[in-house]
């Protein structure tokens, strides 16, 4: 090394002293050496609760979207569920209607069959079967509501089916959706 570097580098280190006389260490224990991240805004979360409370108290709301357990809902493979959310929705025009109120197992059984035979004769594409609440049989239970669910599952003429809208029996009747002839 020559002197003359050495002789800058001491002139640096003095001028680099002199510069820095006045400057003193700083506590790192109490320093955070970034500022805070601010806690997470659940935004979208909110926005989806807002929706929900929104749309439950809007004109929109449909209380076909909501089962209670006692419901009837059946569909083969390959319904659409547009097909059958507009069944719910009781919007297929009801061409045909079977009541089995007051019916022992076997006349209402027989009845079944002979209306689908009937239905499928005639190229009907859309019925209701009310069934009843069970509401006088005995301990009040629905019988035929349960028979006539799995009656109509064994049927092949029969696509879908779900309990009717209130205005038309609600869970004491179905919609069933038939193939065409």
């Amino acid at each position: 090394m020559s002197k003359h570097s050495d002789i800058d580098t001491d002139d640096d280190k003095s001028l680099f002293r002199q510069a820095m006389a006045d400057v003193r260490r700083l506590n790192n224990e109490h320093t955070p050496q970034s500022p805070p991240k601010p806690k997470p805004e659940p935004r979208q979360s909110e926005a989806d609760e807002a929706r929900v409370m929104s749309d439950s108290l809007s004109d929109e709301f449909d209380p076909i979207d909501t089962e209670t357990g006692e419901e009837l809902l059946f569909s083969r493979t390959g319904i659409q569920k547009q097909v059958l959310r507009k069944l719910r929705q009781g919007k297929f025009a009801i061409e045909k209607e079977l009541d089995l109120h007051g019916m022992r197992v076997e006349q209402a059984r027989q009845a079944l069959s002979i209306f689908l035979h009937q239905c499928r004769n005639n190229g009907v594409r859309c019925v209701r079967i009310i069934h009843g609440k069970g509401l006088g049989s005995h301990q009040k239970q629905p019988v035929l509501k349960g028979k006539t669910n799995r009656w109509l599952q064994q049927r092949d003429e029969v696509l879908a089916f779900c309990s009717a809208r209130p205005e038309d029996g609600g869970t004491g009747a179905v919609y069933v959706l038939l193939k065409r002839g």
